[in-house]
């Protein structure tokens, strides 16, 4: 993965926040499946089973149906294609990633105090990926919209005296000062009237509010490529205890991790008559950092010799949310009988004020029927209502906007898990399924998420070795530059492919 850095001369402040959006937001409260192999080769369905570090993860009380002490290992390899449809022209990417993605023990405390309704307790720590970042996607195609309307959107109500270079001032002041004392919009403003984009209605006016593109409308060949690095995971302690022979509770306490690295370039270039400037070339960095809090209840119910049930309740995960900017834009104008290169690299990283996110809860239940030692079926129900996700402070006037967005487009999601097991002799066979209902109320934003999964199985006796493949396939629109007035999107049909490794002692 390529990453693009700039030479840091400064360090800002920004009091108005860098636009936080749906898109961001998403990113950090969806999970995959991830863990250890027999997990995902039965799609995740583990709510009432238990007896696996990853399945302890999806329900706490898990821990507590483990026999004996264990501890897994599991690597894996995380493949990625996306396919993208730009006004009708088609480009494929391709993005893998090899990692440990989980690693944990627990640990059973027999009680033999044969009176006593308390037949063991658990002591469980597990670390595990619950999102991979590394991605990449690349669209190209011709659009009759130009990225001039960008800038002209949040240049709108900007005076013109700001965005002016005074004597003594250099691009990479004037674009600290903009930042510190104007926020985000009169930054994208600077960057489109210092190459020439646009243009003030009134040159003569230092006061003038009102612009006008360069750029004489037309086709425009454009590229898109973004690039992502970085990952979501989460460390989890866990207790849990039997009662009697039939019930089981457990609670994880979780510690979560954000780490993101994006980076994007966007490409423009026209031979309409009448345009100033011909070709663009504008460049966006990103790196977000996040820690954040989350806690698990849940049970597990043999109702007989054949059938269990689950329920799990997942707190909101509260994060604590920093992140950077750095931009830079380069142009091309013909002027006059010669072409004439603006390069505008201000240096600067923009450091925002740290903000609070809120993701949403989550219910799970879960059956499973057992064929004694010969296999299992097990399938999980999981709602999550994504309306409820929330920026905070919510006095701030862009986050408050932004939640009201929020629980507009936004809805509630069902999911469905589905996974089976057959086992003869040491070796196990497994099989899953898996639907998730797309957040967003139209569809077309973001289709439902559907998935299948293999994986085999051998019990050495204190070792196990599981495999598992899974794949997932969505479908989502992809806007360049969420919340602005260039709405240009491609279409992008992502499949994810995910091979993995566990090894499992028991001791």
């Amino acid at each position: 993965m390529r990453r693009y850095f700039f030479l840091i001369i400064a360090l800002i402040f920004v009091q108005e926040f860098n636009a936080q959006n749906i898109v961001d937001a998403l990113r950090y409260s969806q999970n995959g499946v991830f863990g250890t192999a027999r997990y995902n080769s039965m799609s995740g369905a583990f709510g009432a089973l238990g007896g696996d570090l990853s399945g302890m993860q999806l329900n706490p009380a898990g821990s507590a149906v483990f026999l004996n002490s264990s501890a897994s290992v599991s690597l894996s390899l995380f493949d990625k294609k996306n396919e993208t449809n730009y006004f009708n022209n088609l480009n494929s990417t391709y993005n893998s990633d090899l990692n440990f993605n989980q690693a944990g023990a627990v640990f059973v405390f027999d009680n033999f105090n044969e009176e006593s309704v308390w037949r063991k307790f658990t002591l469980g720590f597990n670390y595990e990926l619950t999102n991979n970042f590394d991605n990449a996607h690349y669209s190209s195609g011709q659009s009759s919209k130009s990225i001039d309307s960008y800038f002209l959107g949040y240049a709108e109500g900007i005076p013109l005296n700001l965005l002016e270079l005074q004597p003594g001032e250099t691009i990479s002041s004037l674009y600290r000062f903009l930042g510190e004392n104007e926020g985000f919009a009169a930054q994208q403003a600077f960057l489109g009237y210092q190459s020439y984009i646009i243009d003030p209605v009134d040159f003569d006016n230092p006061n003038n509010t009102g612009y006008l593109s360069t750029i004489a409308s037309g086709t425009f060949n454009q590229e898109f490529l973004n690039e992502s690095t970085g990952y979501n995971a989460k460390f989890s302690v866990n207790v849990g205890a039997q009662i009697n022979d039939n019930f089981y509770f457990g609670l994880n306490l979780n510690s979560h991790i954000i780490d993101y690295r994006e980076s994007s370039i966007f490409y423009e270039v026209n031979n309409n008559e009448g345009s100033l400037v011909n070709e663009i070339g504008f460049r966006n960095n990103l790196a977000v950092i996040g820690d954040g809090f989350s806690a698990q209840l849940g049970i597990i119910s043999r109702a007989t010799d054949f059938f269990r049930f689950g329920l799990v309740y997942d707190t909101p995960t509260w994060y604590s949310i920093a992140e950077e900017t750095t931009q830079q834009i380069s142009t091309i104008r013909d002027d006059g009988n010669q072409s004439i290169t603006e390069s505008i690299r201000p240096n600067i990283i923009n450091v925002y004020e740290e903000y609070t996110l809120k993701t949403p809860g989550k219910f799970t239940g879960s059956v499973a029927y057992l064929f004694g030692k010969v296999g299992l079926i097990s399938v999980d129900y999981s709602y999550k209502d994504y309306s409820n996700i929330e920026f905070r402070p919510t006095n701030v006037t862009a986050f408050a906007q932004e939640n009201t967005k929020i629980e507009n487009v936004l809805k509630g999601s069902s999911s469905i898990h589905i996974g089976g097991e057959y086992r003869y002799n040491a070796l196990s066979f497994r099989g899953g399924y898996k639907y998730e209902e797309s957040p967003y109320n139209d569809t077309n934003m973001m289709d439902d998420l559907t998935g299948y999964s293999i994986g085999l199985g051998y019990n050495f006796g204190s070792f196990k070795v599981d495999l598992a493949y899974m794949q997932t396939q969505q479908e989502r629109l992809n806007q360049f530059y969420p919340n602005s007035a260039f709405g240009n999107a491609s279409i992008i049909n992502a499949t994810e492919n995910l091979f993995t490794l566990t090894t499992n002692f028991t001791f």
